[in-house]
């Protein structure tokens, strides 16, 4: 059995593995880089330059990066509310 190409000439097994490096170098972002990213990509798809499959693929990356920006922020604020007060002071309990 052979696989399913798509127009570009790639199989879905190809495209699934890009998708898992992505998401894998995506991980390794820290929201601010993430942040950055995202804003260069709302700025290059505001412009309206380049081509319509690159515009596609910004937006695809861009609301990637929005969905880690966005668990970031979950993570942050879960810590946040995990502070307590302790003998010593604030201290952060353990949220994980």
């Amino acid at each position: 059995m052979g696989e399913a190409r798509g127009q570009s000439g790639t199989t879905r097994t190809d495209k699934a593995v890009a998708d898992k490096a992505a998401g894998l170098e995506l991980a390794a972002l820290s929201f601010e880089d993430a942040l950055q990213e995202l804003e260069e990509i709302v700025r290059s798809l505001e412009g309206g330059k380049g081509s319509l499959a690159q515009a596609i693929a910004d937006y695809e990356r861009g609301a990637a990066l929005r969905q880690h920006c966005e668990r970031k922020l979950a993570e942050a604020e879960a810590k946040v509310q995990a502070i307590v007060e302790g003998p010593g002071g604030p201290t952060l309990r353990d949220v994980e």
